[in-house]
């Protein structure tokens, strides 16, 4: 796609390489393997280090198919039509979020590495890095996501990679991504952004310093809770060759069926985005007022701490989704079983640790999404007791806060 098309003709128009059968939709390539012409052909592309060479110039795929572990048409148009939104050059899809994360570290990481990353990430991105990559000499430094100054403090000499997630998980506290770039590139290091809250129609972090995007697809790409998947995006040669090896020979790739319902998600991605928006804002709004609650966490309300910084960061772009994202989070007066109570007597809301639905979706974080991780790690991350994250669906906002108030009646 040469000509510089809006993002939403992006979502629906790039990645796709019709076949010689015509298809409008894009098909589902569902096959381990290809047949070459011959064997000097198939010696040609085994041989192959890298995959999409003209991703950055146009739809092809230069050389051709090997094996769907690390080559497949589906997978391959969902990777560029990602990256095309991020504005980065290369893509690479894998079997999950956290799958993308481990790539990430397998990838680009070695023994003896150091890596600063945010205390308030998401629990199983957490435990990747203190309860499995440590045992394997990589050693990490948790920071305050908003404080740059710990970012900086925490640089040491074989720092390799700073780690963020912003918005973070479920706090929805904002990271300048322009500063702690800043002081990625100053210490020589990579900065990569879990992008899963807002996706590239709110926020694209290549453009504000970050060398590595990462997604879970499995969200908002999706949209439906419908598979699992996840995705890097890098618009540097070197890192998408280490990151593009890793995949190669490790295997954590991504099914064409799953590539396929990702590529048909992107293309409603702004429209959802937008209404995931705007009943986020108005059940924030709602829950401040409310006297069960007494905090809300949403960068929509003027009351949050970086509600400027997540303008900011945002601006470029709001032509494409007016808004603050999804997910707001809340304590209620009282502790875990308060909190239960009001999850409990919710009827239509769905009691799971998903998000990015299109169905309204509760959970009580402590106990779910950061229950592996310790105590201390949870009070750093501020994970408390009384915490309950709502991730806003497309239901009319109406039907929403009623089911919420019927919950939070409980606890008067």
């Amino acid at each position: 796609m040469p000509k510089p098309y809006h993002p939403q003709t992006v979502a629906i128009r790039c990645g796709h390489r019709r076949s010689a059968e015509r298809e409008h939709s894009e098909a589902i390539f569902a096959t381990s393997s290809f047949v070459f012409d011959n064997a000097e052909q198939a010696a040609e592309l085994f041989g192959g280090d890298s995959f999409n060479d003209d991703a950055a110039n146009d739809d092809s795929v230069s050389g051709g198919n090997v094996y769907s572990r690390f080559t497949n048409p589906t997978v391959d148009g969902f990777a560029q039509r990602l990256a095309a939104l991020e504005g980065g050059r290369f893509g690479l899809a894998t079997a999950s979020g956290m799958a993308a994360i481990c790539g990430l570290l397998l990838g680009l990481l070695k023994a003896g590495d150091h890596v600063v990353a945010s205390a308030e990430l998401f629990g199983s991105t957490v435990s990747a890095f203190t309860k499995v990559f440590k045992r394997f000499g990589v050693d990490t430094t948790f920071v305050k996501l908003t404080d740059t100054q710990q970012w900086q403090d925490a640089i040491q000499a074989n720092t390799r990679l700073l780690f963020l997630e912003t918005p973070s998980n479920p706090l929805c506290e904002i990271a300048d991504i322009s500063e702690v770039a800043a002081i990625a590139k100053k210490a020589s290091a990579w900065l990569a952004v879990d992008n899963a809250f807002y996706t590239p129609i709110m926020q694209r972090p290549l453009q504000l310093g970050a060398d590595i995007v990462v997604h879970t697809a499995t969200k908002y790409l999706d949209g439906q809770g419908r598979c699992v998947g996840g995705a890097l995006v890098t618009d540097d040669r070197k890192i998408y060759d280490d990151l593009f090896a890793m995949l190669r020979t490790t295997g954590p790739c991504l099914s064409p069926f799953n590539a396929w319902v990702f590529s048909k998600g992107l293309e409603t991605l702004s429209v959802r985005m937008q209404q995931h928006c705007d009943n986020a804002l108005q059940l924030a709004n709602w829950l401040a007022q409310h006297p069960a609650v007494e905090k809300v966490y949403y960068p929509g309300l003027a009351s949050h701490p970086q509600h400027q910084l997540a303008k900011q960061q945002a601006a470029p772009h709001q032509h494409q989704c007016q808004g603050f994202g999804g997910i707001v989070a809340f304590e209620v007066a009282g502790g875990r079983q308060q909190a239960w109570q009001v999850i409990n007597a919710t009827a239509l809301l769905s009691i799971t640790a998903n998000l990015g639905d299109v169905k309204t979706t509760i959970t009580h974080p402590a106990t779910t999404t950061h229950a592996r991780i310790s105590a201390a790690e949870r009070a750093r991350a501020g994970i408390r007791d009384n915490l309950i994250r709502v991730s806003a669906g497309l239901e009319h906002i109406d039907d929403i806060i009623a089911d919420l108030q019927a919950g939070l009646a409980t606890i008067g």
